[in-house]
């Protein structure tokens, strides 16, 4: 029996402004909503500075550990936008003009004030690349080998996820349910790895809150098989319940 094939995501930030806590990113969360329906994980996320080597290391470190490497940011108009420098400069190529990306670009400043030279950084590619549409501001997403360079704006970087839909080669999806309880992580740690070791195939995350004076956790059953899935849930609710704890709907 051959265990089924994972496929695997890093991800990227880049950005001094969400060092710094200026900016509070959150194309994690949408990336990793998106990567789970193609049936890839989100594996791992760096965040790292405005700064060509620490890109560029970043880059090479998480292109080869995983399948597929995402990146946010740093694909503006304006001098300190150098994702594209550092990423060229990591796999050993040169940064050319996509004519494709220039076209587009034309097309959109033609109304706007033109295609100025800041503008046209904005079609800059690491040589070899294509491009990802962006059918917000006409500047384009790219793509080279399995790299997917994606805008910081979070509604620009979810369209061009979007135009990526379906495109790239990944396993089953992975399927999620979640039952709140009433109870501190504490009273149910062993009931939790027990229910999780009777149920292969799946996995069980908690998450604890604080609510109306009172403590509980949302505990979280993972898998890729709707029928384990349910499975593993109603086994688990039903062990919540018998051991006379409030258990039931996910508690927001």
């Amino acid at each position: 029996m051959t265990s089924e094939r994972i496929w695997t995501a890093g991800l990227l930030v880049i950005g001094d402004e969400i060092l710094s806590g200026r900016t509070q990113d959150r194309n994690i969360a949408q990336i990793g909503t998106w990567l789970n329906l193609q049936g890839i994980r989100l594996a791992e996320v760096r965040v790292v500075p405005d700064d060509l080597a620490r890109i560029g290391a970043a880059v090479n470190a998480l292109r080869t550990a995983y399948d597929y490497l995402f990146t946010t940011g740093g694909i503006g108009p304006t001098h300190d936008d150098i994702s594209v420098d550092a990423i060229a400069a990591a796999l050993g190529v040169g940064v050319v003009i996509h004519p494709q990306a220039r076209a587009i670009l034309e097309a959109y400043y033609a109304t706007r004030g033109g295609l100025t030279e800041a503008r046209l950084r904005m079609a800059r590619v690491p040589e070899g690349a294509e491009l990802i549409p962006n059918r917000m501001s006409g500047a384009p997403g790219i793509r080279v080998g399995n790299i997917f360079i994606l805008a910081g704006v979070p509604h620009i970087a979810g369209l061009m996820l979007e135009a990526l839909s379906g495109q790239l080669e990944g396993g089953k999806p992975l399927l999620s349910a979640t039952i709140g309880c009433r109870a501190p992580e504490s009273e149910v740690a062993d009931l939790l790895g027990e229910t999780e070791r009777a149920h292969p195939g799946c996995q069980i995350g908690s998450y604890p809150f604080f609510r109306e004076g009172g403590v509980g956790a949302n505990f979280v059953i993972r898998s890729t098989d709707a029928e384990l899935l349910e499975a593993c849930r109603a086994d688990l609710l039903a062990r919540l319940l018998a051991a006379g704890l409030q258990a039931g709907p996910e508690v927001v």
